[in-house]
């Protein structure tokens, strides 16, 4: 007999295979709907694009996680939103400005063009890596290692733990992983704590050195150092690794459009926007809050209500681009909200359109044919409503 949790689990098993249906669904019945979020916790799904980029521009949605968490505890829910962990991705300001200011001219477009050596070295060492194989996964054996080098380089962390950091992430940002939430923070935490006692001993020049300093000199408590570096070691890799996996799977759903690729490889970096349209890596925006009532189309949102932005919802929304559903690689439509809008747009933006660009330029011509070497419906899909990405991605490889 199938039980009423069977077929709950059933249903986001299907979901995190396939949300958009889903999404479509939610968006064609209205600007706002209300969904359960975690273990039964109401909140308001905010699905169409032009509500999605409003409300992501409207200071009115609040991001300060410590606020969203007693929210959600007040309603009786046990979920844990991470709120010991204050970066300046679910801060507000003045903190969020403060934080945000000791870092973002490490990202620029003129810092990041300048690390277009070092991602090309990494990119061409892993492919190299890929030759003379029957199979290969995508995911474990390219997609993951070249940013997290990439972020390791910039930290100055030592790349042969990337194994952790990607083991920590996991069970951080997905469900059902085999480390809790609480053992994954806490052994990054004895991590970091490490290689700050190391940093203030021997100082080198590199990202965790300047945060240190920083510390050192009360620009930051030790507790923001290891947040900040937390963000920059998780979101520094998971969009990348998720954007070149599900890119390669499109690919290879639509032929003509890796056939078009491979005729004009300088078409990448256009392409990289629709790549991160039609598969958005981030699906759902951070947890917000409303500090006030706020309409939305026809709905009030009454304060203290937490809400979500579906960005994969956003970019596939018919109002705003055409034929959605489809791969247009020349589709010249940037558009899209996949690096979230405002003042918490993303920091790494220009970082991981380089690595994407070089990454996926790099693999088509290296390889003449990449075909998926598993059925479809095996492929894991990261275990999370709010990141869209592979676990992993086999395919046979010839060059």
């Amino acid at each position: 007999m199938t039980t009423a949790v069977d077929d709950a689990a059933s249903r986001m098993s299907a979901f995190i295979r396939d949300p958009y249906p889903t999404l479509a669904r939610i968006r064609e019945a209205g600007a706002v709907s209300v969904v359960e979020f975690g273990e039964g916790l109401p909140v308001y799904l905010v699905t169409r694009y032009q509500d999605v980029r409003a409300a992501l521009m409207d200071p009115r949605f609040g991001q300060d996680v410590r606020r969203s968490q007693a929210i959600a505890s007040g309603r009786g829910s046990g979920l844990t939103l991470g709120s010991e962990v204050v970066h300046m991705l679910n801060s507000d300001p003045p903190d969020h400005t403060r934080l945000r200011r000791l870092l973002q001219g490490v990202f620029t477009r003129r810092r990041v063009d300048q690390m277009r050596p070092l991602v090309e070295r990494i990119t061409d060492g892993l492919l190299d890596g890929l030759r003379g194989r029957e199979t290969a996964d995508l995911v474990t054996d390219f997609a993951f290692p070249l940013p997290i080098m990439i972020i390791c380089e910039l930290l100055g962390f030592p790349p042969e733990d990337m194994q952790d950091f990607r083991t920590w992430s996991t069970a951080i940002l997905t469900q059902g992983g085999d480390m809790s939430f609480h053992q994954a923070t806490t052994e990054l935490n004895d991590y970091l704590r490490e290689l700050m006692k190391d940093r203030r001993a021997a100082p080198r020049t590199d990202i965790l050195t300047d945060l240190v300093q920083a510390s050192d000199a009360g620009e930051l408590t030790e507790q923001e150092v290891f947040s900040m570096v937390f963000l920059l070691l998780i979101g520094g890799h998971e969009t990348t690794v998720n954007l070149l996996g599900t890119a390669t799977l499109a690919l290879l759903h639509h032929p003509d459009q890796l056939a078009r690729l491979r005729a004009d490889p300088a078409a990448m970096p256009v392409a990289i926007d629709e790549f991160l349209r039609y598969e958005s890596p981030v699906s759902m925006a951070t947890l917000r809050f409303t500090n006030a009532d706020v309409t939305v189309d026809d709905v009030e949102i009454p304060a203290d209500e937490l809400v979500l932005l579906s960005l994969g919802a956003a970019n596939r929304d018919p109002a705003r681009f055409t034929d959605p559903d489809r791969l247009i690689l020349d589709r010249g439509d940037p558009g899209h909200l996949a690096f979230g809008q405002g003042l918490h747009r993303c920091l790494g933006s220009f970082l991981g359109k380089l690595e994407s660009e070089v990454a996926l330029t790099g693999l088509l011509a290296r390889f003449e044919r990449i075909e998926l070497a598993a059925a479809e419906e095996t492929l894991p899909w990261r275990n999370t409503i709010m990141l869209r990405g592979l676990e992993s991605l086999p395919v046979s490889l010839d060059g």
